[in-house]
């Protein structure tokens, strides 16, 4: 939030973002409908975790636990509700969901918080396919409860109750930006920093030396084909190349690619889903991985959670979803902030504690 917006509790500013928070109530409670007509049971996540996530770019807020001795412990406000859920799939729940409050530090535009609402849910024995219909349907389902026919960002719109367009990532970085992704990513899932960077240079878009394959991708990603995404109607963005998994599986034919899927509307990400993967030793090569390069970029990494990983041999194979809710608020109201779906968004650093 900019330092020239005035405070959210001015009673003129709160008047004229009222109806914008009502309309987020409407759409909460059409939602919890929708999954309770679904099977789904509602759970809640401890916020404190022993590990906020293992992602390299993913950052969170570090706290301490003092137990009835007086001794500190190491712990984390949560990221996502990822990790104990897929506990609660190993202990039996078939279909879960969780409007869960999350936190990530490092993290505020006109789209992101530091505190915010995910909705996650989890299908047990369901592909990643379940989910992308249910994605359709929750768009509709937030669309009415808004009482809107559109879904707006900035000069972006999209059909809430048309069927979502299906993209994959090699279809898209050709179509966008005239890139052959594929070609850059061996049978193995190896990845060939050099072909990428040269057609990325190719593209007109930029790179330096010490870019990583990655580094590339995500630049490409950002730059060229997710502002295109969701016009008109949503897009699923499926199939990513296996080094960007995170903790989904291969797909089963072709190991270049995850069974990975994030939805967009008006050049948004709404939503970032797995077929999950459900091979311990593999989740713990990727969480090292990642940590390695976190330590390279950023100087610090997270403890894994012992736990999550046992758990996640005993877990069923399931799909599951991480949907950002303020932000499906945001295009179903038509706010062009973040901080205008909040009913009482976090004080910037400087304001607020005098």
């Amino acid at each position: 939030m900019s330092d020239t917006l005035p405070p959210f509790w001015r009673p003129d500013i709160h008047a004229d973002r009222r109806p914008a928070l009502l309309a987020r109530g409407r759409i909460k409670a059409a939602l919890r409908r929708w999954f309770e007509a679904q099977g789904f049971v509602e759970v809640e996540a401890a916020i404190l975790q022993l590990s906020p996530g293992n992602e390299t770019h993913l950052h969170g807020f570090s706290t301490t636990l003092i137990d009835d001795a007086g001794a500190g412990h190491p712990y984390f406000l949560h990221t996502s509700p990822e990790f104990a859920a897929k506990k609660l799939l190993a202990a039996g729940e078939p279909r879960i969901v969780d409007f869960a409050r999350v936190f990530r530090n490092r993290e505020r535009t006109a789209l992101h918080h530091p505190e915010f609402t995910m909705l996650e849910w989890y299908r047990a024995g369901e592909d990643y396919e379940a989910l992308m219909r249910d994605c359709a349907a929750l768009l509709a389902e937030a669309a009415r409860a808004a009482g809107t026919t559109v879904l707006r960002w900035r000069d972006s719109e999209a059909d809430p109750f048309a069927e979502p367009e299906r993209l994959t990532l090699h279809d898209a970085f050709a179509r966008h930006a005239g890139i052959d992704l594929m070609a850059t990513i061996a049978r193995d899932g190896a990845t060939d920093h050099a072909a990428l960077a040269a057609q990325a240079q190719a593209a007109g878009i930029r790179t330096v030396a010490d870019d990583s394959w990655s580094d590339i991708f995500s630049r490409i990603l950002s730059e060229r084909i997710e502002p295109r995404l969701g016009r008109g109607r949503a897009t699923i963005l499926c199939e990513y190349p296996i080094s960007e998994a995170a903790l989904a599986r291969a797909k089963p034919g072709d190991p270049r690619v995850a069974e990975r899927f994030e939805l967009y509307a008006c050049g948004v990400e709404l939503a970032n889903a797995f077929g999950e993967l459900t091979d311990p030793g593999e989740q713990r090569r990727r969480f090292e991985a990642d940590m390695d390069e976190k330590q390279r970029i950023y100087g610090e990494r997270y403890p894994i959670d012992e736990e999550f990983l046992a758990a996640l041999g005993a877990m069923p194979q399931a799909s599951g979803i991480a949907l950002g809710f303020d932000r499906l608020v945001m295009l179903a109201t038509g706010a062009r902030r973040i901080e205008d779906v909040l009913w009482t968004p976090v004080a910037e650093p400087g304001r607020g504690g005098r």
